[in-house]
């Protein structure tokens, strides 16, 4: 059976929010919603926690993963943003664009050995859980491994629910692509996942990089 706990967000919010919190705080997993699909949370500064992710999803230890910080402030304590970054972020975040630059000494080399791949959240419960912990989350897609991404509880809990501690269930999702992600670590910038398999079409990405 399951061992996950589901919660229903329904009208506490912030309630759902801060139970999530303490079970990340404890080096737990936490599934939650974005504006993608849902995703899967545990606390980036907690090797043991991070561990736990890519075992749950069977993924191999050198794909790096992906993190959702709650603000600007936020991100540049775990990475060095330059002026082309910081035009990405104020132009496509919150939003689906996830941007790596190189990262500072904070971020375990388990999540990524170079780099810092992050994004600003459109989805509040992301943004909350993220600002009330006070570090990132990973944002990796609560599934296994290249399996179809989950929208519904039922999908989360037929892959991932034995592994995981909590599912904050906000209901079905719609049905949109994965984000988009800009390496700036890489000169020409490497960019992965554009529509109709991420969310923003390659156009808008290099216009918005030629006017850096």
């Amino acid at each position: 059976m399951p061992k996950a706990r589901v919660l229903k967000i329904e009208e506490d919010i912030e309630g759902a929010v801060e139970t999530a919190v303490s079970i990340l705080e404890r080096g737990g997993l936490v599934v939650y919603p974005t504006e993608t699909c849902y995703g899967l949370a545990a606390d980036i500064t907690n090797i043991d926690a991070v561990f736990k992710v890519y075992s749950a999803k069977r993924r191999p230890v050198d794909r790096s993963l992906t993190a959702i910080v709650a603000d600007l402030d936020m991100w540049m304590e775990y990475a060095y943003l330059d002026e082309k970054a910081l035009k990405l972020i104020r132009r496509f975040n919150p939003g689906p664009l996830t941007i790596a630059t190189w990262k500072k000494p904070r971020v375990p080399d388990i999540v990524n050995p170079r780099a810092f791949a992050a994004r600003i959240s459109s989805h509040r419960i992301a943004t909350m859980i993220a600002k009330k912990l006070g570090r990132p989350i990973t944002a990796t897609s609560a599934n296994i491994h290249r399996e179809a991404n989950p929208y519904g509880v039922e999908d989360i809990l037929r892959q991932i629910g034995d592994s995981v501690d909590l599912i904050l269930d906000y209901g079905l999702l719609p049905i949109r692509p994965v984000s988009t992600i800009v390496d700036l670590t890489y000169d020409p910038p490497k960019i992965e996942r554009v529509y109709p398999h991420g969310s923003y079409r390659l156009e808008e990405i290099l216009e918005a990089l030629a006017d850096c």
